[in-house]
């Protein structure tokens, strides 16, 4: 039994910028974005080796949380192309006529809903299985218990490969982004802190409150140890709601879902998957499941 968590909303950009061919629906809107994510889970559900049992599918909607609050250059809605901002809520739509388990996350975001999904229920399944490339999402993994898939580049991380791709363990991965910053999420990071510095010194000392002021007390010596100790020493509260933007939740809202039966995956209810199809005005896909609930 397999938990598959996917960042809907990571998928939904990867179907919109991609090279497949656009596609409109009988009413004239652009769906090319749903129809992507549609053909990319099916993809999912019908691999073997992935032998999905139990998924579900988080998305931003809107793309704005508490984190928003917190910090104005946190990531929003602003530069979403607006073809692709009329599709939040087809999307959501066009998953559960999968059958999937949508989460919509409105204060919170779907990385949290992640977050908080491995974290509840990866005692009770053999390994939960987090669908993003995503850097943040590194924090979650846990052995090879949980572990971050990126389906394009066909990779598993476990945490002995976190901590080869970043040079932390999994606890250090929001304290890495506090120092490097994320673009992603629009988190500027300490000026001078480059992957290399922010690695080697968090390898040593954990987290950021365990680095010493003074450079001449690291066991380690980054390049540029000077200047980033008195960058760190002049920023470090900045530093700190940094991590605490990368930081992601365990207890986010999961809509609908109480327990692990709530994500079970049992088959695409053709009822509902072949009416929504004509409304996208899709055939091939239409055809496309193999497994049928009803």
């Amino acid at each position: 039994m397999r938990l598959h968590l996917v960042d809907g909303t990571y998928e939904l950009y990867r179907a919109h910028f991609s090279p497949r061919p656009g596609h409109t629906s009988p009413e004239g809107q652009d769906v090319k974005a749903t129809v992507g994510v549609m053909s990319s889970l099916l993809m999912l559900l019908h691999d073997g080796e992935e032998a999905v049992t139990h998924v579900a599918v988080a998305f931003d909607n809107p793309i704005r949380s508490f984190r928003n609050a917190l910090f104005d250059g946190y990531k929003g809605d602003e530069g979403v192309p607006p073809e692709l901002r009329a599709q939040f809520d087809l999307v959501e739509k066009a998953v559960a006529a999968l059958g999937v388990r949508v989460w919509s996350m409105k204060e919170h975001e779907a990385d949290d809903a992640l977050s908080t999904a491995a974290a509840k229920w990866a005692g009770e399944v053999e390994q939960v299985r987090l669908l993003t490339p995503d850097k943040d999402l590194g924090q979650c993994v846990r052995g090879q218990r949980v572990v971050q898939v990126d389906r394009r580049q066909e990779k598993v991380l476990d945490e002995d490969a976190v901590r080869a791709k970043l040079g932390v363990s999994p606890a250090s991965v929001p304290d890495l982004l506090a120092l490097m910053g994320d673009d992603a999420d629009g988190i500027p990071g300490l000026p001078g802190f480059g992957e290399k510095g922010a690695s080697s010194l968090l390898s040593a000392y954990g987290k950021l409150e365990a680095i010493p002021d003074d450079a001449s007390t690291w066991s380690v010596r980054p390049r540029g140890a000077d200047k980033l100790a008195a960058t760190l020493r002049a920023h470090r509260e900045e530093a700190l709601l940094y991590r605490r933007l990368a930081t992601l939740v365990t207890d986010a809202p999961l809509p609908g879902t109480r327990t692990l039966e709530d994500v079970a995956w049992r088959g695409v209810p053709r009822s509902v998957f072949e009416p929504f199809c004509d409304t996208l005005g899709v055939t091939t896909l239409k055809r496309r499941p193999k497994r049928w609930v009803d």
